[in-house]
C-alpha cells in the first residue's frame, strides 16, 4: 500500500464575500491510496482562516500521513485528531479504494444517479446590487430554499433584500435561511427581532464562536431558531461536544465534515445532538467536486431531510469535471456521464 498527495488551487469565477473577507481562490489537497491494483482518492478541504488545522506544518503532516498509510484508517484517524480535513481526506480515500469505482463511496440511489438531494441556493455577500442579482438567479433556477450571507453591508439593506423575497413568496413557497458567520455583536438579539417578521427558517452562527453564555442566551430568547456552525470547529472530544450542546442548547447544528473530523466526527455530533432533540443538516466547505461528491453520497446515505448546503461545485473555473448536476434546486449525479479520468487528476 502506498499513498501520495497533490495540492490544487481552485479559482473562483467571481470574488465571493463573507463576513471574514473576500475569497478569490481556495487551496485544497487531494490524497491517493494505491493498494493491490486499486486506487482511492480523497480531498483534504482546508479553508484558510477558518479550519482549525490551518497550521504551518500542514503539508508536513500530509507527508507523514502518506508515509504511514500502512498504519490503517483507525490509527491514522486517532493520530490526526488536530487535523480534521486530513482525517476527512484519508477516510474518503479509503472508502474510494473499497468502492466499485473511485467515485462511488456509498452505493445508494443517489450515487447511482437515480435520486437527488434538495439543496439551498447560496447568496454571497457583496453590494446590494450584486446580492439582488444572485437572488434573482437563484429564484429563476428553481431553488425553494435561499440562504443569504449577511454582515458585509448595512443591516438595513440586508433586511430590504430579504423583504423583497418575502413580499413575492410566502414561507410555504420559499424557505429563507441566513448565515451571519459570527458577524453580529452586542445588538445580536435586536437584529434577530428585526429579522423575525420575515419568517426566517434559521440563522447560522449569529455571534463569534467561544462565548457559550451569550450564545445560550440567544438560543433561549431568539425569535429565530439558531444553528451552530463555526462553534463546532476544533471541538474534538466527546465530553467537550456534550458540554457544548448541553450548555448552549441550540435548535440546530451544521455538519461540515471537513471541519469536524470527517464522517466519523460528523456521525458523533449527529448522534449526540439527536439524543438531545437538536436537528441538523449538512454543508460542504468549498471543496472541489471530489470532496462534494463524497459529502453528498454520505448525506444521502445518512437520510438527512430538507435542503442541504451542497451547491459549491459550480463556483470555480478549474474544478474537476464531474457528473454532479444542479437543477431546480436539487443536486444529482447525471447517469451515463463520466468523471474526469483518475489518471488525469493524478497528473
Amino acid at each position: 500500500m502506498k499513498s501520495y498527495f497533490k495540492k490544487h488551487t481552485l479559482k473562483f469565477k467571481q470574488a465571493s464575500g463573507t463576513s471574514r473577507g473576500v475569497l478569490h481562490d481556495k487551496e485544497t489537497w487531494l490524497i491517493w491510496i494505491e493498494d493491490k491494483g486499486k486506487t482511492g482518492i480523497g480531498e483534504c478541504g482546508l479553508l484558510r482562516g477558518l479550519s482549525c488545522d490551518d497550521l504551518p506544518d500542514y503539508e508536513e503532516k500530509l507527508e507523514w500521513t502518506c508515509s504511514n498509510i500502512s498504519l490503517g484508517e483507525e490509527v491514522l484517524h486517532a493520530e490526526l485528531v488536530n487535523y480534521p480535513s486530513i482525517q476527512m481526506g484519508i477516510e474518503t480515500a479509503f472508502l474510494s479504494l473499497k468502492g466499485k469505482t473511485p467515485f462511488t463511496l456509498y452505493e445508494n440511489p443517489f450515487s447511482e444517479g437515480e435520486d437527488e438531494i434538495p439543496i439551498n441556493g447560496l447568496v454571497w455577500m457583496g453590494d446590494k446590487f450584486f446580492m439582488l442579482k444572485q437572488i434573482e438567479e437563484k429564484l429563476e433556477a428553481g431553488f425553494s430554499c435561499i440562504k443569504m450571507k449577511v454582515g458585509a453591508i448595512h443591516f438595513d439593506e440586508e433586511i430590504r433584500l430579504l423583504q423583497a423575497i418575502r413580499s413575492r413568496f410566502s414561507s410555504d413557497e420559499i424557505t429563507l435561511r441566513v448565515d451571519a458567520n459570527g458577524a453580529f455583536g452586542e445588538d445580536a438579539l435586536d437584529k434577530l427581532n428585526q429579522l423575525a417578521p420575515l419568517e426566517i427558517h434559521s440563522i447560522e452562527q449569529p455571534i463569534k464562536k467561544g462565548n457559550f453564555s451569550k450564545m445560550r442566551d440567544l438560543c433561549r430568547h431568539s425569535p429565530i431558531p439558531i444553528a451552530l456552525d463555526e462553534e463546532l470547529i476544533g471541538v474534538t472530544s466527546k465530553d467537550r461536544k456534550i458540554q457544548l450542546l448541553e450548555q448552549i442548547q441550540p435548535q440546530y447544528i451544521i455538519l461540515k465534515p471537513s471541519f469536524i473530523g470527517g464522517f466519523r466526527g460528523a456521525n458523533e455530533w449527529l448522534s449526540l445532538s439527536s439524543q438531545m432533540g437538536i436537528e441538523s443538516w449538512v454543508t460542504s466547505a468549498l471543496e472541489s467536486n471530489i470532496g462534494l461528491n463524497a459529502i453528498a453520497q454520505w448525506t444521502y446515505a445518512m437520510g438527512f431531510s430538507g435542503p442541504q448546503g451542497l451547491g459549491t461545485g459550480s463556483l470555480y473555473t478549474n474544478n474537476f469535471p464531474s457528473p454532479l448536476l444542479i437543477k431546480n434546486g436539487y443536486l444529482s449525479i447525471e447517469k451515463n456521464t463520466l468523471w474526469t479520468p483518475l489518471q488525469k487528476i493524478v497528473s
